[in-house]
């Protein structure tokens, strides 16, 4: 693999640019799930839903409203930006949609909430 330097350092090294570019092209997908969870998450009121869903399992759309006293065609379209992204699933009993976390997601998602929990008793 050519890499075209565009550097003008004297001192480029060509070597650690290359091994860097091909790094980062093998973690591709890596670097686009995150980038995705991470963009979904930078919205406060879906950070609380994916923080509660970690920390119940499973809730539906009117216990979230309930809990963040917000109204359930709020919550929904929330949940709705968060389904579309992967991150959640539904399962209906009768009427009732129950949204959960996917498994791929907790990892990252536990490291975000560690940190909010460690400033929560910092504070």
């Amino acid at each position: 693999m050519k890499l075209e330097i565009s550097c003008t350092r004297v001192e480029a090294n060509h070597k650690q640019l290359l091994n860097c570019r091909i790094t980062i092209d093998s973690m591709a997908n890596s670097f686009q799930n995150v980038s995705k969870l991470l963009s979904i998450s930078g919205n406060e009121v879906r950070l609380k839903i994916l923080f509660l869903l970690n920390m119940e399992k499973e809730l539906c759309p009117c216990d979230l409203a309930d809990i963040l006293g917000m109204s359930v065609p709020a919550v929904s379209q929330h949940i709705r930006k968060i389904k579309d992204a992967g991150i959640i699933t539904a399962r209906r009993e009768g009427q009732t949609l129950y949204y959960s976390l996917n498994e791929d997601e907790t990892d990252i998602l536990n490291s975000i909430f560690k940190s909010i929990k460690l400033e929560r008793k910092t504070a």
